[in-house]
Formats: structure tokens, C-alpha cells, sequence
């Protein structure tokens, strides 16, 4: 579904600031795959999103996504079969907006744009019946403007209006990272209803180890613009936060630098 081939990205190219952001990266995702990304800060995670989604060009390389090349495809283009929840709750969405309108841009996302009523009876039940999975009690506020809802809320509903039009590719951008303990439970626990019950093709990156153990059926980790860690099935499940710590530090000779993501 995902077919991501010799791409590379460097940031300020000929300057005493250059940094390779991302190097020869080759990855291949199969339909419902779910694969969670780990790396330390500037390892290349949001960079190789935001290649994927078409918000940051590569230098050199090639994206397929169910066989099509799209690597030339601006970000609007891709929106048709790409969904992404940012880490920010307020990215995914439109505050001044009502819930209903939002969801209503969403379901457009894959459709030919009409002339006609973007929020109807009919669409509007459908909203409630998405809208009940999230047992937030979104489905009886419909007609409430988004911008009063809380973060976790948001999150929530980013992550509805992100998945309920069955996209090829789902990318989630360390979208618990903003919220609190509660609330970032509350949507892990979602995250793992949603892609279950559509099945999604997932590319998930995270900053907390344990997270990328206990979601997803793949986990790669990545270190200066370098996949240098994949691991899946069997293998993965018996993974523990050390055992990943310690196979950084045998890949690359030194520590994991990050606290954040080993304590979550």
C-alpha cells in the first residue's frame, strides 16, 4: 500500500547549518500493516511523515502509494487518500467551525466537490453513528463549535475525521504527545479500535517506547536520517523498553539520548 524508495532530504545544503535529514530511506508498508516509529530528536520520524503526505519534497526518490506515484503530487492532492492526525489537537481541525461542518469537510475529502449542502439529515445520522464509537458524547453536540471542546476531544475527533472515509494511508504524528495521561490513554485506546475496525495501512511515529511496543504489528527505529532498526510479529511482541535501548546502543555504539521516549 506504502512504497517508499531511495529517498533522501537535506536541510541547508552547502551551509555550516546542512543536516541530512533523511538518507537512501527505503521502506515498503502492506495493506493494514500498522508500524510504529521510534527515534531520538532530529532522527528523521517527522521529515519521512511529512515526505509521505507531500508537505516536504525529497531531494531524490520515489512514493507509491497503492501503486501510484506521488511523489509529484502536492499535499492537497494526496488528502483524497491520506489521513493524519498532528500532535497538535488544534491542527486537525476547524475552530470556528461546528462538529457537524468538520466532519462534513472530512467526508468531502475523497469526493467530487457539488453545489450542494455539505450537512444534510442523512449525513448527520451518519456523523452520530461515528460520533457514538468515541463515547465522548460528541453525537449530541453536533451544532457546537469546535473551538470549545477540549484537547483530548479534538484529538478524538481528528482522529474520526482522519479514518471514517477509509483512507489508503493513515499517519498518526505523535498525536498523544500534547495531551495528558488520561486523555492520551483515552486516544491509544481509539487508535487501536479505529485501524482494527478499518483495518488501515498505519504509519505512526512516537517519541514513547513503550507505545510503539504495545501498538501496531511492526515497529522500526530510526537515528540520524537512517532506518536502523525493523522488527515485526513474534519478535516485536516480546520486545521490552530495554531491549530496545540496548539495541540502539549495539547498532550505533553509544546511548539512546532521549528520556522522553524511554519514560513516555
Amino acid at each position: 500500500m506504502l512504497k517508499i524508495k531511495d529517498i533522501s532530504t537535506t536541510f541547508n545544503e552547502g551551509t555550516p547549518d546542512e543536516k541530512k535529514a533523511l538518507q537512501d530511506i527505503n521502506l515498503e508498508l502492506k495493506k493494514g500493516e500498522f508500524v510504529t516509529v521510534i527515534g531520538s530528536n532530529g532522527a528523521g520520524k517527522s521529515t519521512l511523515m511529512n515526505v509521505v503526505s507531500g508537505n516536504q519534497a525529497p531531494d531524490v526518490g520515489d512514493v507509491f502509494i497503492n501503486d501510484k506515484q506521488v511523489v509529484y503530487l502536492p499535499e492537497y492532492k494526496r488528502s483524497a487518500f491520506i489521513g493524519r492526525v498532528f500532535q497538535d489537537p488544534m491542527a486537525g481541525t476547524a475552530p470556528s467551525m461546528t462538529i457537524e461542518e468538520n466532519l462534513a469537510m472530512a467526508y468531502a475529502r475523497n469526493k467530487k466537490r457539488k453545489l450542494k449542502p455539505g450537512v444534510t439529515k442523512k449525513r448527520k445520522d451518519l456523523f452520530r453513528e461515528y460520533l457514538t464509537t468515541l463515547n465522548l458524547g460528541l453525537e449530541d453536540r453536533l451544532s457546537a463549535k469546535v473551538g470549545f471542546l477540549s484537547g483530548g476531544e479534538r484529538q478524538a475527533l481528528s482522529l474520526l475525521m482522519a479514518t471514517f472515509t477509509e483512507p489508503n494511508i493513515l499517519l498518526l504524528d505523535e498525536h498523544t504527545a500534547a495531551l495528558d495521561p488520561s486523555r492520551a490513554e483515552l486516544i491509544t485506546k481509539l487508535t487501536r479500535d479505529v485501524v482494527s475496525k478499518f483495518g488501515l495501512t498505519t504509519l505512526m511515529v512516537t517519541h514513547n517506547m513503550q507505545q510503539a511496543l504495545d501498538l501496531g504489528s511492526r515497529l522500526i527505529m530510526m537515528d540520524k536520517g537512517q532506518i536502523i532498526f525493523d522488527v515485526q510479529g513474534e519478535e516485536k511482541r516480546n520486545l521490552t523498553i530495554e531491549d530496545l535501548l540496548q539495541e540502539f546502543k549495539r547498532i550505533r555504539g553509544k546511548q539512546f539520548e532521549s528520556d522522553r521516549a524511554v519514560l513516555g
